[in-house]
């Protein structure tokens, strides 16, 4: 992207590995943005390291940091939702759908299709799909917690109830709507907001990315969303984040937190 373009302002991504962060720098990547990558490592209980609480008090990530030309301090922001919100108000209004149909700008019920997919899917990447993920990563957790050998059927057999009468029938749910989802998108599209990729897209790729890992997304139960995600992971800019993680930890980039 021409200087001009980012106003001379200076971004910092804190990106932590197996962590939501790689689509914002995925996003960076997309927009192409210049920017300075920090790097941080997970513990061995998984969790973030301290040192991100001294970026935000949350210690999360990932934070995105933006210096505008000329101001002392960053403006330092979290929540990749927000992060996104922020960078493609600034950077990347290309990868929002337009709002309004022709003519009806501003009003009630005019939003178009794509825009409306948007902003539904803006909220339910970390809403509704994610948390499923969550939950799906504690019961593996106490399935394979280091408890003592008497304890452990007790252990598994409470972790799999949870799959078998909450995951299993939600994933089923959701991953079912989301096959539809792909099969009337607009205009014919390949992406869930139609035919363009979308910052949305983007957000939605952590979750599935889990769900293929955990063997809950696979070509033969949902194709097209599985197609999807390949299609994604095809993207140029990905593949360009995938190598400046490489590059800067000498490492590929994997999101198997499990």
């Amino acid at each position: 992207m021409a200087a001009e373009a980012q106003q001379g302002a200076k971004i910092t991504l804190h990106w932590l590995d197996k962590s939501r962060s790689h689509r914002i720098l995925w996003l960076l990547e997309e927009m192409k943005l210049d920017y300075e990558l920090k790097v941080y490592y997970r513990n061995d209980d998984k969790l973030a390291p301290p040192e991100l609480k001294g970026v935000h008090p949350l210690g999360k990530s990932p934070v995105l940091g933006v210096q505008p030309a000329g101001a002392e301090n960053p403006v330092i922001l979290a929540e990749s939702a927000a992060i996104t919100e922020y960078l493609t108000d600034y950077f990347g209004q290309w990868m929002v759908p337009k709002r309004y149909k022709e003519g009806e700008e501003g009003k009630v019920g005019a939003e178009t299709e794509q825009w409306l997919r948007y902003r539904f899917y803006m909220h339910y990447a970390e809403g509704s799909i994610m948390p499923l993920l969550v939950v799906s990563l504690i019961m593996h957790t106490i399935k394979n917690a280091p408890v003592p050998f008497f304890v452990k059927p007790i252990t598994r057999t409470i972790a799999s109830k949870v799959e078998g009468a909450f995951l299993t029938p939600n994933f089923k749910t959701h991953f079912s709507f989301l096959e539809d989802q792909l099969e009337t998108s607009p205009e014919g599209g390949e992406y869930l907001c139609g035919k363009d990729v979308t910052a949305a897209d983007i957000l939605m790729s952590f979750p599935l990315e889990g769900a293929e890992l955990k063997g809950v997304l696979t070509k033969e139960a949902y194709p097209k969303t599985f197609a999807y995600l390949e299609k994604l992971h095809q993207r140029d800019a990905y593949k360009k984040a995938g190598q400046k993680i490489k590059e800067t930890t000498g490492k590929e980039y994997d999101p198997n937190i499990f």
